[in-house]
């Protein structure tokens, strides 16, 4: 009965939101970024180094909203380093992106040691002032639901999302109609760098500072969201909040059983069971866009 009270509490539910809005920043960045056939395994480097520039700027400068800025722009710098990877000198995507996740977590021990002079951790970091730390006045958290919204409505109800749909199912198409491939493509990368930088910078406010390794595979958890969610932003979203709700239950179960009916460790796995499974019930019925991972020209 306890566990049952605790699963029907408001603080569960703010539990689910606190841990899925990471999950659902890089999921939707990397929605429309395969969306445009780019495949998007960098979404892990992404959120940590953007969570680590959040963490040096937010120490430096005093300010939660200066380290929120400053991970949008370490989640774009890993963009960058990616798109050029794989649309200008057209390098194997899923190669690429494994590369630039152990770079970021090399590079974020290299520099937390040069910086701090320890490789584990940051110096504590502020938080946002107001609203008394709770998720609900955590406007990282309003921007990911207005991200979700403007993202869902711009792939599938405007000009550019047309044409990034295009340029995802066949570029060569796409070309001879006047369509910019590589801009296209590019454009969406970016974005993707840019909400998975965000995701960090969330992680690292939220517990007040950068632990080395601390994306903890939530950019391949990500990008499990974005199979279930057919590659599209809104439903990807979505299937984040299962993965979101699957990691607050294994927080509530540790806390009721953990040590006495099931081992802590299993417990605690308990979120990449469910994104095995949902991978295993999922890959085979989604139909990803026919140009996904082939580079052009």
């Amino acid at each position: 009965m306890e566990i049952l009270a605790s699963l029907l509490s408001f603080a569960f539910f703010a539990q689910v939101v606190r841990i899925t809005v990471p999950y659902a920043l890089a999921a939707t960045g990397g929605a429309v970024c395969e969306r445009s056939g780019v495949i998007n395994i960098a979404l892990e480097g992404k959120l940590l180094f953007g969570a680590f520039a959040a963490a040096v700027i937010a120490h430096a400068t005093g300010s939660a909203t200066a380290g929120m800025i400053a991970g949008v722009a370490g989640g774009m710098v890993v963009a960058a380093i990616y798109g050029l990877a794989v649309i200008v000198w057209r390098a194997d995507q899923i190669v690429a992106g494994v590369a630039i996740n152990l770079l970021a977590l090399g590079l974020t021990r290299y520099l937390l040691a040069v910086l701090y002079g320890q490789s584990a951790n940051s110096p504590r970091i502020p938080g946002f002032a107001f609203g008394g730390g709770t998720v609900w006045a955590n406007p990282i958290l309003w921007l990911t639901v207005v991200a979700v919204i403007a993202v869902t409505v711009t792939v599938g109800r405007t000009r550019f999302g047309l044409r990034l749909r295009a340029v995802g199912e066949s570029p060569e198409a796409a070309a001879t109609l006047g369509v910019r491939v590589a801009a296209t493509r590019w454009a969406t990368v970016t974005l993707a760098g840019a909400l998975a930088g965000l995701g960090g910078a969330y992680l690292a406010i939220d517990i007040r500072g950068f632990v080395a390794g601390m994306s903890g595979g939530r950019g391949y958890i990500a990008l499990a969201a974005v199979i279930m969610g057919k590659w599209r932003p809104a439903w990807a979203a979505c299937a984040c909040v299962v993965f979101g709700t699957a990691e607050a239950l294994q927080i509530v179960l540790q806390a009721e059983l953990g040590g006495e009916l099931i081992p802590r460790e299993l417990l605690q796995t308990l979120p990449y069971i469910l994104t095995m499974l949902a991978l295993a019930g999922f890959i085979g019925r989604s139909r990803p866009p026919k140009s996904l991972g082939k580079p052009y020209p």
